[in-house]
């Protein structure tokens, strides 16, 4: 059954969530056409994959058109950890708003499906908690997070208004927070923060006083879900995340237990407009899609730990 091969295009396939789309993807019998121009993303995170007949690996820009005969459009180019999106936000915006629209572009031209990788930061530092979609945010516009949280904002409503106008077949995914191998030991992250910093032996840096929430999902919860939605008739928006919610304290003090009891825990200031809380609601996934996570916390912290153990040799 040849002819019904998907053929896959995945913006970021290198990256943390890209090249694990890519994994579940080749896995199941589909074709990947990888694009990623490696500002964050790794190479060596689909290496394994480079010959393989149903892999191509593109070295290209986003910002920049490209012509390809694909059926899905899996958009999830864009750097995502504040680190990363504030070196340059001039390129970070562009990247969540020309490369969305280029991705688009292409969709409607070849009538391939698009889902776009949304994100939480979309609500901002939110007003109503647990968030859930019908939620318009509070973020502040001119911002140091604006160039990723208004970029993905504007993002949405491209995808959205290209379904409007010309019909393409979208799916947004409003993406919490996620953790798991592959991450970035140095992309300034909770979880990677922290064990990282425990592995090494170092003080663990909680911000403010801690007492600020996150939501942690683990990765192979949230392809699933992301793939739940592209295979599925609801367009969203829909929240993918854990509602298991813990303070930033909580967590350290947790990650240090685990690695090294006797590490200190150092406190720095809050960076600017930090969300003082996160958690999705995910009834609509629940609803729409028959998702919700399956890996308990302490689970997906073990691979996590077990996967920097090995990096940092």
């Amino acid at each position: 059954m040849k002819g019904l091969i998907k053929r896959n295009l995945v913006t970021g396939g290198a990256g943390f969530l890209g090249s694990h789309l890519v994994d579940n993807l080749l896995e199941n019998g589909e074709e990947v056409i990888c694009i990623d121009n490696y500002s964050t993303g790794n190479k060596g995170n689909i290496e394994k994959w480079i010959g393989h007949k149903r892999f191509e690996l593109i070295r290209h820009d986003i910002t920049i058109p490209i012509q390809l005969e694909i059926d899905n459009i899996w958009h999830l180019a864009c750097p995502a950890s504040p680190i990363h999106y504030q070196a340059n936000p001039i390129k970070t915006a562009k990247t969540t708003f020309l490369g969305t629209f280029n991705m688009l572009g292409l969709a409607r031209r070849v009538k391939a499906k698009l889902l776009l990788a949304s994100t939480s930061e979309v609500y901002g530092d939110s007003l109503v908690h647990p968030q859930t979609e019908d939620y318009w945010g509070n973020v502040n516009p001119i911002g140091i997070r604006s160039c990723y949280d208004e970029g993905k904002r504007l993002a949405e409503a491209l995808c959205v208004d290209y379904e409007r106008m010309h019909n393409v077949d979208i799916r947004i995914i409003r993406i919490f927070n996620t953790y798991g191998p592959r991450m970035l030991p140095n992309d300034g992250r909770v979880i990677s923060n922290f064990v990282v910093q425990a592995l090494q032996g170092k003080s663990l840096t909680v911000y403010g006083q801690g007492k600020q929430t996150r939501s942690f999902c683990f990765v192979d919860d949230l392809i699933e879900g992301m793939i739940a939605l592209m295979n599925n008739s609801y367009t969203g928006p829909v929240n993918i995340g854990n509602p298991d919610e813990y303070s930033i304290l909580n967590i350290a003090e947790f990650i240090r237990s685990k690695i090294n009891p006797k590490l200190e825990i150092i406190y720095e200031p809050l960076p600017s407009d930090d969300p003082n809380r996160r958690k999705p609601n995910i009834d609509l996934a629940r609803e729409k899609l028959n998702w919700q996570p399956k890996i308990e916390f302490t689970e997906g912290l073990d691979q996590t730990i077990a996967y920097f153990q090995e990096k940092l040799k």
